[in-house]
């Protein structure tokens, strides 16, 4: 789609498939900001007749999750609980004001998982958006309406949070960019928490410069120019095992495709067994951290208003009052050992590749059944926890192909993001001039 030069613009057109009644806008966005954008948009229009731009995100636009804080707003989180018991934030989400003193324009807030508690995108409360590949699926989660805002040209630019996969699962299912930093890069504050051991705050976009540039404000950092990272001397490894397993034909197909097209580059590319991933998998299985951290913020709805939660956000977050103390203590202590053992273990790797989900985008229809929703919601999560599991930083590019989105996924270790975005700027060309030499469009 061919954008307008000037920020207002550009703005006016987002606003205009916001509105849209043929089009996902009403169930994508919670809440506008129009007048207020409007406002930032003439703003950064005027700076940048002056020369005077405060840089990349200077008249971008932007949308944020709803768990994110606004300053005289109720944070809802997905939740009609919070929305009528809330009270309202006293300043912005300290990401939030980065992104607004970089000249962000932010038009609206975007739809999301209750409490940000699954993969599949679902809300009973607000609406489910359509994804944009085909609007009987779902869109992924739990940043839901910020990957189909993004999809649908209603923003340029979202920021979501990842606990477990939440801008990468969304990413990957709608065919955009999803960034998961490593977590101590963003601050959490004011983004209303799930796990606060997991939690991390991160970009989507149609690229991977427009994922860094926000990246870097919202880590209070000068946006530098990225350049691709260099082919033969960058080492690449392709998960085995669990990774790639049960992988639905259009992901194989397509995963396989994408490891074809770098393996002609010169990125140096070996397949890698990891135990560690059976480790980890094993542990979570046993019970893992966000049910019993989240838990704990939300004891008290549970007990007052559990009819007015989403019954597959509830259901899991009762388990979790099976879990005991010591058990969770020594999850917390067994994490940290494969931390440090997966840390050593990707020492001589730039990158670990695999599918960013296992499976393509369920129906909304297949995922009402309780079972299903389960089901499909570990598979969706099973990648992408990975990175999360062992405090990596990751991002999903899109695979292009025909039919349903697909999502190639790059691990890196924590602190390393600075290369794992200049490896993703590299796979992004070559994955792109694929495109270009068939002379199709993904």
């Amino acid at each position: 789609m061919h954008m307008p030069a000037s920020s207002r613009a550009r703005l006016e057109q987002a606003l205009s498939k916001i509105a849209d009644p043929e089009g996902e806008g009403s169930r994508a966005c919670l809440t506008l900001y129009k007048e207020s954008a409007k406002t930032a948009a003439d703003a950064a229009d005027k700076r940048a007749r002056e020369g005077a731009s405060l840089g990349p995100l200077d008249g971008k636009i932007v949308t944020i999750k709803d768990l994110f804080d606004v300053a005289g707003e109720v944070t809802r989180a997905g939740s009609k609980i919070l929305a009528d018991e809330g009270k309202p934030a006293v300043a912005d989400a300290p990401a939030i004001a980065r992104l607004r003193s970089a000249g962000a324009v932010i038009a609206a807030k975007t739809n999301m998982v209750e409490f940000a508690f699954s993969a599949i995108g679902t809300n009973p409360h607000y609406g489910t958006p359509g994804n944009p590949a085909d609007r009987s699926r779902v869109p992924g989660g739990s940043t839901s309406g910020g990957a189909v805002a993004v999809a649908d040209g209603m923003c340029e630019l979202t920021i979501g949070s990842d606990t477990g996969g939440s801008t990468r699962i969304p990413a990957a299912l709608c065919g955009i960019t999803g960034f998961k930093p490593s977590k101590q890069r963003v601050p959490t504050d004011g983004a209303f928490p799930l796990s606060f051991t997991l939690d991390s705050v991160g970009p989507m976009a149609g690229n991977v410069k427009d994922c860094a540039d926000a990246d870097a404000i919202m880590a209070g950092e000068k946006p530098e120019p990225l350049h691709p990272a260099p082919l033969g001397a960058t080492r690449l490894g392709i998960a085995q095992g669990l990774p790639l397993s049960g992988l639905d034909k259009v992901v194989g197909e397509r995963f396989s495709s994408a490891v074809t097209a770098l393996g002609k580059t010169g990125f140096q590319i070996a397949d890698e067994k990891i135990p560690l991933i059976d480790e980890m998998a094993a542990l979570v299985a046993t019970g893992w951290l966000p049910p019993p951290e989240g838990l704990s913020i939300h004891q008290d709805r549970l007990k007052r208003r559990a009819a007015d939660f989403d019954p597959n956000i509830r259901v899991r977050l009762e388990r979790a009052a099976q879990m005991s103390a010591a058990h969770y203590i020594s999850t917390l202590r067994e994490r940290a050992r494969l931390i440090r053992a997966m840390h050593e273990r990707l020492a001589g790797l730039d990158g670990l590749l695999m599918p960013a989900t296992p499976i393509v985008a369920p129906t909304i229809a297949e995922v009402s059944a309780p079972a299903v929703f389960t089901e499909k919601n570990l598979q969706l999560l099973r990648n992408t926890a990975i990175a999360n599991c062992f405090d990596l930083c990751a991002i999903t590019l899109p695979i292009p192909g025909n039919g349903l989105p697909a999502g190639l996924m790059i691990v890196s270790r924590n602190g390393d993001d600075g290369k794992l975005l200049r490896i993703a700027l590299a796979i992004e060309a070559i994955l792109n001039d694929g495109v270009r030499g068939k002379g199709s469009q993904p």
